[in-house]
């Protein structure tokens, strides 16, 4: 692969003898030459096809970094005689925009086409994003934009519907050892690593190809009498962090996992994505929080404890802090995940939000008014009201809901749990009302 990072356009001469880092000199010259990917580059892939049949079009690209984004948006203007000016969303304004719109119209002009490759496009606001539109759909620029964010919620719909989004995904643990076999035959050595530090040192890159050849580049400058173990490895380097934005798309997706594994009554999945949360540096308080309203709107009263168990133990993390106060999250996500499932009160709820909506002002039957004045009492407020304990089973079977409205049905509980109980009890006031209505 030799460039999964490359990260300018057209650079000066760098002369032979200056120091280059090891990515750099391992940056591929074709598209046949990266490592991974094969999902978008493969023959039968997006870009194979496009590339194939010659209709390259705009591009986003969305993964995590290190992944090859910058290498291939490079090659791509290679394989097609595209002219590669590379801009950052970081680093540029709507100045520098407008400085390469017009370099890109004079080259068009001498009959030479610009590939614009935008890193980190998601950066850039409505209006810079608006100002690539009209110079993509005449063909002044054909924009190949990276994001680690997810597209759909950071860039315009506009853009989006001139680009097609390609996915590229972390590097898996074959992917990085082909890296580190290339990264080898350029050092002319093998890594001083014994076979299981080996698979330490791509464990502890998590995908990311830049990071991998930064390791490999720390481990061969060290001068070493015997190849060395995993513990002495991990001595001298430390995992990757991994890749995780508290307020982007990684957050999102990890408690989207959580979530759904609690709802799936997987425990072990449960643990597993909390704890990568708490790698990644979440705050326990936020977890705290997202398991209460797990409780509350996917077991509901199918075990009503559910609820008491999340708060008794955000209370327990807040006496205890972390990191014992983790573990008493962690014992109630267990609970969660293995307590019977039920979103009757929470479909209920929705149904009775909707109707209330739909109804609008409609006033309380008078019969359940009170009173207090006589001249309510003329128009007939609380006229009528049977006391429910006055009755010999503490039920009176009225009608509580406005006179031109027909009565609704919103909660239906399940089969399961505590909830079943619930069910009988729903039944039989159920039975005494149509008694009471038919009586």
């Amino acid at each position: 692969m030799a460039d999964l990072f490359d990260t300018g356009a057209a650079e000066p001469a760098v002369a032979d003898s200056a120091p280059r880092p090891l990515a750099d000199r391992l940056r591929p010259r074709r598209l046949d030459e990266v490592i991974g990917q094969r999902q978008v580059l493969g023959p039968d892939a997006p870009l194979g096809v496009m590339l194939e049949a010659g209709t390259l079009g705009s591009i986003v690209f969305w993964g995590p970094p290190g992944v090859g984004k910058t290498t291939i948006a490079r090659l791509l203007a290679d394989a097609t005689d595209l002219h590669f000016v590379q801009i950052s969303a970081i680093f540029s304004g709507v100045p520098e925009l407008r400085k390469v719109f017009e370099a890109a119209k004079q080259r068009r002009r001498t009959g030479q086409g610009t590939l614009l490759f935008v890193d980190e496009i998601h950066r850039f606001n409505k209006a810079q994003q608006d100002s690539f539109l009209p110079h993509m759909e005449d063909g002044t620029i054909l924009l190949v934009g990276a994001t680690t964010e997810n597209p759909s919620f950071e860039l315009n719909a506009a853009l989006l519907s001139r680009a097609q989004v390609l996915v590229l995904e972390r590097l898996g643990e074959e992917d990085l050892e082909a890296l580190v076999k290339r990264a080898e035959g350029e050092l002319g050595r093998d890594l001083p690593l014994d076979a299981s530090a080996r698979v330490a040192l791509l464990d502890m890159a998590d995908g990311d190809g830049r990071a991998l050849l930064n390791l490999v580049e720390q481990v061969t400058s060290w001068r070493l009498a015997k190849p060395l173990d995993t513990d002495g490895l991990k001595t001298r380097l430390m995992k990757r962090a991994a890749v995780y934005d508290k307020s982007g798309d990684g957050h999102y997706n990890l408690i989207s996992a959580l979530h759904k594994s609690v709802r799936g009554s997987d425990p072990d999945a449960a643990l597993y994505w909390y704890a990568r949360m708490l790698e990644a540096g979440e705050d326990p308080r936020y977890l705290a929080r997202r398991i209460t309203r797990m409780a509350v709107e996917d077991i509901g009263l199918a075990d009503p404890q559910a609820q008491a168990v999340c708060l008794q133990s955000w209370e327990t993390y807040e006496r205890l802090g972390s990191p014992e106060g983790e573990l008493a999250i962690a014992q109630a996500l267990v609970y969660l995940a293995l307590a019977p499932k039920s979103n009757a009160a929470y479909v209920a709820y929705k149904a009775a939000r909707a109707s209330a909506k739909k109804t609008g002002s409609l006033m309380p039957p008078k019969h359940i008014l009170n009173a207090p004045t006589g001249l309510m009492k003329d128009q007939g407020y609380g006229a009528g009201y049977a006391y429910d304990h006055d009755a010999e089973d503490g039920f009176s079977g009225q009608d509580y809901f406005p006179d031109k409205m027909d009565r609704a049905s919103f909660y239906e509980p399940v089969e399961r749990g505590f909830e079943r109980d619930l069910r009988k009890r729903v039944d039989y006031f159920a039975r005494l009302r149509s008694q009471r209505k038919g009586g």
